[in-house]
């Protein structure tokens, strides 16, 4: 376990704890020597952190003390700082702005040791950004999902067809090249995917499908399961 990580779940341990805790039990649950919690409970008293007690009557974290709201191992950290980076290539403009602003806000909540994450530069993801996805705006669509707004689409299908279509969209699926909205289709009567660059025009409509949200996406997933499984 690197020490940020040990930090962090020494100061959880003894959050929780109703009665002093001795180093020896802290080194037995994060499985680290003895002289290790020693050092540890050091750099946190150095940095501020409201520890009291000593060697062989255990230690306890003085009232009032409260970890900031977003808290995280540095493996999480980690996995949130690449999580962000892999937004740089959906194309979609708001998330990549809101991604951005996810970081600054992490960054400034969490202590120095997970703040190193953030700063440091040392995790990438390779590969060019995608460029903006179709003509539609993906935020309208997200929208949609969330609020269980109906859509009008003008689509253009491989062939070229053109087509009016008015959808139940629940589901984003972002590729590299483009985006799929998934969507109960009011013309076919069935779910259907309608990828983004094939759409010329989307508007929302007012009209809701309150409450079918989770009914469509289990019919969704449901299909897409039994299609696995028959190797379609």
């Amino acid at each position: 376990m690197r020490k940020a990580s040990r930090l962090f779940e020494i100061i959880q341990i003894l959050r929780l704890a109703r009665q002093p805790v001795t180093a020896a039990m802290i080194a037995a649950q994060l499985e680290v020597t003895v002289r290790s919690i020693y050092r540890d409970i050091a750099a946190l008293q150095a940095m501020r952190v409201p520890i009291e007690g000593g060697r062989g009557i255990g230690y306890i974290l003085r009232p009032g003390f409260d970890l900031p709201p977003l808290m995280f191992s540095i493996e999480e950290t980690e996995a949130i700082v690449l999580s962000l980076a892999l937004l740089e290539r959906t194309g979609d403009s708001e998330l990549k702005q809101a991604a951005k602003r996810v970081s600054a806000k992490i960054a400034g909540a969490v202590p120095p040791p997970l703040r190193q994450a953030f700063d440091a530069n040392a995790l990438h993801v390779w590969g060019f950004a995608a460029p903006a996805i179709g003509t539609i705006d993906l935020a309208l669509v997200r929208r949609a999902i969330r609020d269980e707004e109906k859509l009008d689409l003008s689509y253009r299908d491989e062939m070229g067809h053109a087509s009016e279509r008015l959808i139940r969209p629940i589901a984003l699926i972002y590729y590299s090249e483009t985006a799929n909205i998934v969507a109960w289709c009011e013309l076919r009567q069935a779910i259907r995917n309608f990828r983004s660059d094939r759409i010329e025009d989307c508007q929302p409509t007012g009209l809701r499908f309150k409450g079918e949200g989770d009914r469509l996406r289990q019919v969704w997933v449901h299909g897409w399961e039994t299609n696995a499984a028959a190797g379609g």
